[in-house]
């Protein structure tokens, strides 16, 4: 069987290799060679291809069998894999691009390539002859993850690693802090994760649900933790870019230390992790103490998030003296501050913030906003970092360093793309997964419009409007998996896939415009995907609707479900 018509992301150009039939047979001789800075890949190979195979893939040192090398002609990330009667070469233009290669050619094996274990001892295993060259159009290809709302143990992290680099997504951004809960340790500041970490009980579905899970729900990723979070992303040319939210969506920081809050309009020691969903009034006080506070926090996010996270991944917990250098990823040194949804109430009605913002000539509590976001703009700046926000950072002006992530529209990111400003597209409106993916009954836990598989292929990050140098500050494309109502792994996969596979192809390949895209040929080749699917062990959504346990049918005396479905078609704003 043929395995080079169906891949996704799909390449840019794949043709036949003369003579055109039968393939590239693998067996216990098969050599794999490693030149020089494709050392990670090989290792990856060897732990991924090579478990699933069954075969050892001992080091070659000629041509025969598959072959890594670099190609300075290529671009980074860009690859080339060939396959002839003499063996397999895989380039790349730097050590991502032989990377993302090695996951063609996994592809090329067909889905028993993706399981952990030979399924068929004695398989014959072969490559179809072909050639393949590809690059990606966007250099951030990315999947927000938020692990505050409902957390996610370590291991699912290094999961969902896995995952995004099998469909060669490069960018996790982990949102570890809300008002439902602190997700990171920092030494210097323990109630944040011996208090911030863990709340009473959890509204069950919208926050208009009557309904609630009693239980205590928590958990928190230690310092070691997150680096070897790092450390395997990095080995994958995966860049984590961390989010600490400030200056809304901070209650659970406020509970753990509740100096940080409006102390003179609210009685912030009163205050616990927030255990309902929305957005909440209570923000951080604008004072030099909290500023103080943040610098501590950013001080440990950026030694456990180094701007070079080769650094990490050759030191990580665990690693063999032996184990391969990894290169640098291309968005390691940013930092995401949040900067959504700042209700500024309590502003208002704070004699201290009023006389704060009157201290530093301000207008309005927009600019006191700006001001909190600048003076982090500068300290990230000052440590050779940049700073990366959510588009309310535009209001009251934006810091000039700063990035946004475009997710109330596109307006928000044709604003900063005019101004000069990079630009990550995730419009609420296409890229939200947490937004249902039918409008049916049994659609568990429904929120937002409905997004089909479709809808996400034609998602388009580059809006119309821009001019060709505007749109080079759009450095891609991010979905966004927003937690409240996932409370597990497997409602996590539900939401995520398949969707995120369309996504991927979206953000990597140079597609027509969206309403010309071959959406029969994607899911013909989808066919395939959600066989290797399958085997990577994902709980993603059927093509024909949810399978009887990944339903969630109404209460009774309930219509509608728990949740908060949108009817129409979402605004292109």
């Amino acid at each position: 069987m043929a395995f080079d018509d169906d891949l996704i992301p799909a390449p840019r150009q794949v043709r036949r290799v003369p003579p055109d039939r039968g393939g590239f047979p693998l067996d216990d001789r098969t050599a794999l060679r490693a030149l020089p800075g494709t050392e990670s890949t090989a290792h990856w190979l060897r732990g991924t291809v090579g478990a699933a195979t069954g075969l050892p893939l001992p080091e070659g040192t000629g041509e025969d069998g598959i072959v890594l090398r670099l190609d300075t002609h290529l671009d980074p990330e860009a690859y080339r894999v060939t396959v002839e009667r003499h063996g397999v070469r895989i380039d790349g233009g730097g050590p991502a691009g032989v990377f993302w290669g090695a996951q063609t050619f996994r592809q090329l094996l067909g889905p028993a390539a993706f399981r952990r274990a030979p399924v068929e001892p004695g398989r014959a295993w072969s490559v179809p002859m072909v050639a393949i060259e590809d690059a990606p159009r966007f250099a951030w290809r990315g999947l927000m993850l938020d692990v505050a709302r409902h957390f996610m143990p370590k291991d699912g992290v290094l999961r969902y690693l896995d995952l995004l680099a099998a469909h060669k997504l490069n960018v996790l951004h982990l949102h570890l802090t809300d008002d439902q809960g602190w997700r990171i340790e920092i030494k210097r500041y323990p109630k944040l994760t011996e208090t911030g970490s863990w709340r009473a009980r959890t509204k069950f579905g919208h926050r208009a649900s009557p309904l609630w899970d009693e239980r205590p729900h928590g958990g928190h990723y230690t310092q070691d933790d997150i680096r070897e979070i790092v450390a395997y992303a990095a080995r994958l040319h995966i860049s984590v870019v961390p989010e600490i939210d400030i200056p809304g969506h901070s209650q659970a920081a406020i509970a753990a230390y509740p100096f940080l809050g409006n102390t003179d309009v609210v009685d912030t020691a009163a205050l616990t992790v927030w255990d309902t969903w929305g957005v909440n009034p209570n923000v951080l006080a604008p004072t030099e103490d909290v500023l103080r506070f943040y610098e501590g926090v950013f001080e440990e996010v950026l030694d456990l998030f180094p701007a070079d996270p080769a650094q990490a991944a050759n030191g990580a917990p665990g690693a063999p003296s032996n184990a391969p250098r990894a290169s640098r990823t291309p968005f390691s040194g940013f930092v995401h501050i949040g900067g959504d949804e700042c209700v500024k109430d309590q502003w208002r009605r704070s004699p201290a913030a009023r006389a704060r913002l009157r201290e530093l000539g301000l207008a309005d509590e927009d600019e006191l906003q700006s001001w909190f976001i600048r003076h982090f703009d500068r300290w990230l700046a000052d440590r050779g970092r940049r700073l990366i926000g959510w588009d309310e950072i535009l209001e009251g002006g934006l810091a000039p360093g700063a990035a946004v992530s475009s997710w109330r529209g596109y307006a928000g990111g044709i604003t900063a793309a005019r101004a000069g400003h990079d630009v990550v597209m995730c419009p609420e409106q296409q890229v939200y997964l947490d937004h249902r993916q039918d409008g049916g009954p049994d659609e568990p836990m429904p929120i937002g419009y409905v997004r089909t598989l479709q809808d996400v292929y034609r998602f388009e990050p580059v809006p119309p409007q821009l001019t060709e140098e505007e749109a080079r500050h759009v450095l891609g494309a991010q979905a966004n998996v927003w937690t409240e109502v996932m409370e597990n792994q497997a409602r996590v996969d539900y939401q995520t896939f398949p969707r995120l596979a369309a996504f991927a192809e979206v953000a990597w390949s140079r597609l027509p415009a969206p309403e010309e895209r071959d959406m029969a040929d994607f899911e013909r080749r989808m066919g395939a995907h959600y066989r290797r699917l399958d085997a990577l062990g994902v709980d993603y959504r059927p093509p024909a609707g949810p399978l009887p346990w990944q339903r969630r049918p109404a209460p009774e005396g309930m219509t509608g479900g728990l949740g908060r479905p949108i009817e129409g078609s979402p605004p292109n704003v």
